[in-house]
């Protein structure tokens, strides 16, 4: 019996994609195995953390890092260190900001329901850029250089910028602000990865502190991500998250992470003492990454898209479907279903809610129904998983099982 069946939840197949409501990716056996391993026996927190820094500095370019328990948290970290530095007592206020610096600059093509994880920190957004009818939407509002510049004021702690393909204004533009301004750039990359150069990319156009999700493309833990970025910011994020005891005296940090001359006294359990990262989650995350090199993640999505072409194979007698797999090798492959109602006799929406009522429950990718199309993410596939997916498709088309 499953796990989740014995506690009464009932499992459902995943081909959205890593999305945290249906539990992000699947692990992988050696971070399972790993995790288990990890849990047979105790070890300090802030050394573990440093030993993952050395990890994720490498494969970063990052001066330093941390694993978090998600990009959100590392979102509100970064918030943390930069409101905070390494002033102990802004870092026992948070998130009361009451007459400190605490104003985040955002583009607004930046703006996402996630940049609450900003203000949960203390932070206030001051949103910059012009509309503009002459633009796309995805550049619907014009951003200057000036827009970032003249919104700049003495309470500026920040710029934010959410990673996109082919984010406008361009990462480099915004970092070179910042380093003009001394002001730290915060990224949210969560699910930017793969492909495997942005694990370092955003280092190196220059953002300060990357956020990146462990529980989508690297295939860790649920609960974890990453935050890689300078040192002094990264020092100050993690100390906002440890749970340290004892004394100033007595508090003996990693100095390879953690610098405690530059503290005036013990930092009290701060604004991320709710988003600590279990020691398993940690170890977890490394062994993830240490599995994501560039030679497996071809051979396993290889592997995902043949999976895929069994699912096209069996639809392909269906008529009304346009059937495509997605070309871009640096991502795991989907296959997208265009349907054409009037001769598949359904809607793409009627297709979406039919294999959602079945059992096991299929949640497809639905964010393009309105166009007809349906959409099967191959990161949580595997062959029992992909021969489910084809049949139940080809049934719920066609209304029987064999063709």
């Amino acid at each position: 019996m499953s796990i989740y069946k014995r506690f009464g939840v009932e499992p459902v197949i995943n081909v959205v994609g890593a999305w945290t409501m249906f539990g992000g990716a699947l692990m992988e056996k050696e971070a399972l195995r790993a995790m288990e391993e990890a849990a047979k026996e105790a070890v300090r927190l802030d050394e573990l953390q440093a030993a993952a820094s050395k990890v994720i500095a490498e494969i970063t370019h990052a001066e330093a890092g941390f694993v978090t328990s998600g990009a959100a948290a590392g979102m509100t970290l970064s918030t943390a260190a930069c409101i905070a530095g390494f002033d102990v007592k802004k870092m026992n206020r948070l998130p009361d900001t009451t007459g400190i610096p605490n104003e985040i600059i955002i583009p607004w093509p930046h703006i996402s329901a996630y940049n609450h994880a900003f203000r949960a920190a203390g932070a206030k957004l001051v949103k910059v850029g012009t509309v503009s009818a002459f633009r796309p939407l995805s550049e619907a509002y014009m951003i200057s250089r000036g827009d970032i510049e003249t919104a700049i004021t003495e309470n500026t702690v920040a710029i934010a910028y959410t990673a996109r393909q082919d984010g406008y204004p361009p990462l480099e533009e915004v970092a070179e602000i910042g380093h003009k301004y001394n002001i730290p750039v915060i990224v949210d990359a969560a699910p930017q990865v793969p492909p495997i150069e942005n694990l370092h990319r955003f280092i190196d156009l220059g953002a300060d502190l990357v956020c990146i999700s462990g529980g989508k493309g690297i295939c860790g833990p649920q609960a974890s991500g990453i935050l890689c970025g300078r040192r002094d910011l990264i020092a100050s994020a993690v100390v906002q998250m440890l749970d340290i005891s004892g004394s100033f005296e007595t508090w003996n940090p990693p100095v390879s992470l953690i610098p405690k001359e530059k503290f005036s006294d013990r930092p009290e359990r701060g604004v991320g003492r709710g988003m600590k990262v279990s020691k398993e989650a940690i170890i977890g995350l490394l062994v993830a990454l240490e599995n994501f090199t560039e030679n497996k993640l071809a051979r396993r999505t290889e592997h995902l898209r043949q999976l895929l072409e069994g699912i096209r194979m069996r639809l392909e007698s269906v008529t009304g479907l346009e059937l495509t797999i997605t070309e871009d090798r640096n991502v795991y492959p989907s296959l997208q279903i265009k349907i054409d109602k009037q001769i598949a006799g359904k809607s793409a929406a009627e297709i979406s809610q039919k294999l959602k009522d079945g059992k096991p429950s299929i949640f497809v990718g639905d964010m393009y129904l309105q166009q007809g199309v349906v959409s099967i993410n191959s990161i949580n596939i595997d062959e029992k998983i992909a021969s489910i997916v084809g049949e139940r498709l080809y049934t719920v088309f066609t209304g029987h099982h064999d063709s």
